[in-house]
This record gives C-alpha cells, sequence and structure tokens, in this order.
C-alpha cells in the first residue's frame, strides 16, 4: 500500500470497517507490528479474559467513560480471533456478525416473526430450547453439560451446570429447599472437622460440596454468583483498608493488634458501610 492510500485510509471516520482494516495491518508480514504478528488463538486467550473482566469493574464502579473504553477493548479482541481465523481461510469478521445475527433472529421468533408467548418463562423457554437444538446439531455432543467450558471460572461454571439441569426438570422448585441443601452441607463439613482425625481429602470434597450448594442457592434467587462473590469481595476489601487506615493514623502496627482489637475495628468498619 502507498502512502497516499494509507493516509487515505487513516483519514476515513472510525467504523468497524476500520477497526478490521487496521487489524490487518498490524498482522500484514510486510510492515505490521512484530507482536501482533506472532500471537495466536491462545496467546490472547489471557487478555480476552482480562478485558471482560475489565468490563465487569467499569460497570460495576458505574465509570461509563472507562466503560466505553474498556467495551473497545474488548472487541479489538473480537477482530483479532477473526484475522487469524481469515488468515487460515476458516471464516472472517463478516461471518461472525453473519453468525450472531442469525442465531439471534432465531432465538427471537416472538421479535421477528408472528409467534407469540404467553410469558417470560416461556421466552426463556423457548431460548433453552434453540440451544439444546444446536448442541444436538454437534456430533459429539453426548450430554447436556459436554460443551460447558472447562475454562469458566468455578463459580460461573457451577451455576451454568446447574442452569442447563434445571432445564430438564433437574432441579428444586422452592428456594427453602435450596437453602435446606446447604444447611445439610455445613453439617457434613462440620462432621469432618468433628473427627479427631480429620480426612483432609473428605473435608475438601465436602467443602466443595457447599459451594457447589450456595452457588444453586444463588441462582434460585436470580442472582449470578460470580456478580455476589465479587461484590462481597469488594466489601470485605474496603471494611479491612479501613482497619489498616486506622492503623496508619494511629502509627500502630496492624500486627501487633489482637484479634479481638482488629475485630472492634471490623466492626466500626460495618456501621460505616
Amino acid at each position: 500500500m502507498t502512502q497516499t492510500n494509507l493516509q487515505h485510509m487513516l483519514n476515513q471516520p472510525d467504523s468497524i470497517n476500520k477497526l478490521v482494516w487496521i487489524m490487518s495491518k498490524l498482522r500484514d508480514p510486510d510492515g505490521g507490528c512484530p507482536w501482533d504478528l506472532k500471537q495466536s488463538y491462545q496467546s490472547i486467550v489471557p487478555y480476552t479474559l482480562e478485558e471482560a473482566f475489565e468490563v465487569a469493574e467499569a460497570i460495576e464502579n458505574k465509570d461509563y467513560p472507562e466503560l466505553e473504553k474498556e467495551l473497545g477493548d474488548l472487541l479489538f479482541q473480537v477482530v483479532f480471533y477473526s484475522r487469524l481465523a481469515e488468515e487460515e481461510q476458516r471464516f472472517d469478521f463478516a461471518d461472525v456478525v453473519s453468525s450472531i445475527c442469525e442465531k439471534l433472529i432465531r432465538r427471537h421468533p416472538h421479535v421477528f416473526t408472528e409467534q407469540q408467548f404467553a410469558n417470560e418463562q416461556e421466552i426463556k423457554a423457548n431460548w433453552e430450547n434453540e440451544k439444546i437444538k444446536e448442541r444436538a446439531n454437534k456430533n459429539q455432543q453426548q450430554s447436556l453439560l459436554d460443551d460447558i467450558p472447562k475454562a469458566l471460572p468455578a463459580l460461573m461454571q457451577a451455576a451454568k451446570i446447574q442452569k442447563r439441569c434445571a432445564h430438564v426438570g433437574f432441579d428444586w422448585h422452592d428456594i427453602r429447599d435450596v437453602l435446606a441443601k446447604v444447611k445439610e452441607e455445613v453439617d457434613e463439613v462440620e462432621q469432618e472437622l468433628n473427627h479427631s482425625d480429620i480426612n483432609n481429602e473428605a473435608l475438601a470434597e465436602e467443602i466443595g460440596d457447599l459451594l457447589f450448594a450456595v452457588v444453586n442457592l444463588a441462582r434460585h434467587g436470580k442472582y449470578d454468583p460470580e456478580q455476589l462473590l465479587r461484590q462481597a469481595n469488594k466489601k470485605f476489601t474496603r471494611r479491612f483498608q479501613y482497619i489498616e487506615q486506622h492503623h496508619i493514623d494511629n502509627d500502630m502496627d496492624i500486627r501487633q493488634s489482637s484479634l479481638q482489637y482488629l475485630e472492634s475495628l471490623w466492626l466500626q468498619a460495618k456501621r460505616l458501610s
């Protein structure tokens, strides 16, 4: 590409097409970016996950200017994968767009066709049924759970497993039954701890079962367990930093404070937030 043509493209209004072109230039063996040229699907996965979590953090913080930037970074990840696939003659960005358009139209017949559903529950059931049909078209699919990504964070993976099973009827109907299961799992953890000779493997298994049950409780409450834990982490961090700041302000070493004193500061932090 001549310098004139290059400048012409750079002067074009920002658009998806311009972004796709920028990606092609970054991956151009003749004058592209050395870092971008050596990347593969596998090597950019960590960046994709990082960008997705940065989007989530911007939303949690209600930082919408930052959200605009993070969404751009996440979009770039999609364009990057699409460029790699185009170079291998598998598909390109236009195919990615075409695929999602077809899927969304097919999964929303109540919007794009004359088909109607009585309520939101029927809409969700139709959505899940369409997903089941899609999975059935994969020859290797033997189970409802086969294509749940192993790389998902464990809380998200647990919720997805439970949701899939619930769609075919393997689920409690009352959240109080789920809470009873959580209590049952707590009792089983306690039983393991009460043994004179604690079996660490058995204890670990029971704690895992407890975590799985708590995820189910969150799901029945229509909460995202990953989001709930992130919020709890944020709250704990804020309260603990109050304790740290108290020690800094009073020229104290937190490591020298008793647990009772730290607990009193924790209660102060709770009252403030």
